[in-house]
């Protein structure tokens, strides 16, 4: 194991290096608290080896592949570019271990102590962690924080094999792209891979039980999405259910019924994308008072659980598993424990982003649920062709919507969809954050010529003050 000790006098234990757990143990040892960290993997976890951070290195690979297909409209001449898809393949993974290198590196520079291995709970504040050759260490620690993460869930019917019945995990690491994929789901990991894929001539058909893609954003974003991915050439079977299904050595079969219509597809592979499932197991979670329900652990503010002394953050405590929502209760929880917090926290205001093309983003509730918790709302909407930079950058297909408490003033939602949605969430988070009202975003200045100037006229737009629609 990585830094040998054997000891009871750790102030902190985290279990799990994803983006919660090690950014709990680097706010952990500036705050002086001896730290040690438990990964049985890898450093960075899930996120940052085999999910967020490669999916969007791939993601980039299309974007950039789209926007030389596209040149011509620049003024630009360009014969059709070829794919080396091994290589895009491999800068991905280049780009996971350049960054796991790096956590690495800032554990060690901040005194964290890194077991790798295994961990289970021996009581509330006792581990055992068994590393790769069977080899044990006993930890002992005054707060153990739970940050496990999740996986991907199965199918009963279309159980992971990594070779026809693809996990996100497989999709990243396939030796070529198929000719023809379904995706079963629509949520992120689903459309992101269906959108990669696409780029690259697989027919990718998406099916999705509900009744539009993208079922969590507001419903003039799932549109729109579905709209423009279409166009790309992506086949979409919402409403639609996966009555049975079976893979043999060339491909899978697929039976789907969508109301009355029955579909018969046959592809080279499926991608089930319909969720995540926190990993409770093997953690020795019986041997204390923690309530584990349905693959979740239960928690109350700050990341306490009913064992005092063990906390939980991140995807292992539910929805939404996002790798900042995990990275900002890991600092919540250590500076509760660290006594630089009390009472109980104030919610989070936790963006979403989507990186497929085209890209979503969006903070707080849609409209609906808006209307359904405020009553009288104002919103406000602005296309990207209104944007004079997007129209420059040849990108001005999308818009910006804005939802306000009509009483109050109160930014209730925001949500974009088109180029760098996923960079401008940001200011509406920032606002929300601040408790800003129409009135304060109103008189923000925004620089000229730029993509946030649409921002602002989503803004005044739901005021009946837009400018340039």
């Amino acid at each position: 194991m990585d830094n040998k000790q054997t000891s009871s006098d750790f102030d902190v234990v985290v279990v799990g290096g994803g983006p919660g757990g090690y950014v709990a143990a680097l706010r952990a040892a500036q705050l002086n608290l001896r730290t040690a960290l438990v990964e049985r993997e890898n450093l960075g976890g899930i996120c940052l080896n085999w999910g967020c951070i490669p999916t969007k290195a791939l993601l980039h690979a299309a974007d950039t592949l789209r926007r030389i297909r596209h040149a011509d409209a620049l003024g630009i001449s360009v014969s059709e570019p070829q794919v080396d898809f091994g290589k895009v393949m491999a800068r991905s993974r280049q780009v996971s271990q350049r960054l796991n290198r790096g956590v690495t590196h800032l554990l060690k520079k901040a005194g964290v102590t890194v077991f790798m291995g295994s961990a289970r709970l021996n009581g509330a504040r006792q581990l055992t962690v068994t590393d790769m050759q069977g080899a044990t260490e006993k930890l002992g620690a005054k707060n153990v924080i739970v940050a496990t993460g999740a996986r991907a869930r199965g199918l009963p019917m279309l159980p992971f094999d990594g070779n026809r019945v693809w996990s996100y995990r497989d999709a990243l690491a396939a030796k070529e792209a198929p000719k023809t994929l379904a995706v079963i789901g629509a949520g992120a990991i689903g459309m992101e891979f269906a959108s990669f894929y696409a780029s690259l001539g697989t027919k990718v058909t998406v099916i999705e039980v509900a009744s539009r893609v993208l079922p969590a954003s507001d419903e003039d974003v799932s549109g729109f999405v579905q709209q423009t991915m279409a166009k790309e050439g992506i086949a979409f079977m919402t409403s639609a259910r996966l009555v049975s299904a079976s893979a043999n050595a060339s491909s899978v079969e697929l039976s789907v019924e969508q109301g009355a219509d029955k579909h018969q597809l046959s592809v080279e592979a499926v991608l089930v994308a319909v969720g995540l499932t926190g990993n409770t197991e093997d953690l020795g979670l019986e041997n204390t008072e923690v309530v584990v329900d349905r693959g979740v652990v239960q928690t109350t503010g700050w990341g306490r659980t009913a064992e005092p002394g063990l906390y939980a953050i991140g995807d292992v405590t539910g929805a939404p598993m996002l790798a900042h929502k995990a990275s900002h209760e890991g600092i919540e929880c250590v500076e509760y424990i660290a006594g630089r917090r009390s009472g109980e926290p104030h919610a989070a205001t936790i963006p979403a982003c989507v990186y497929s093309y085209p890209q979503s983003a969006s903070v707080g509730l849609t409209e609906a649920q808006a209307r359904a918790r405020a009553g009288k709302v104002r919103v406000g909407k602005f296309p990207l062709e209104g944007n004079g930079k997007a129209i420059a950058i040849d990108e001005a297909s999308g818009f910006i919507k804005t939802v306000f408490d009509d009483a109050t003033g109160e930014l209730l939602g925001a949500h974009l969809v088109g180029p760098e949605a996923t960079e401008l969430v940001h200011g509406f988070t920032l606002a929300s954050t601040l408790e800003a009202t129409e009135a304060e975003l109103m008189e923000t200045v925004f620089p000229h010529p730029t993509l946030s100037e649409a921002m602002h006229e989503a803004v005044l737009a739901a005021y009946g003050r837009a400018l340039h629609a």
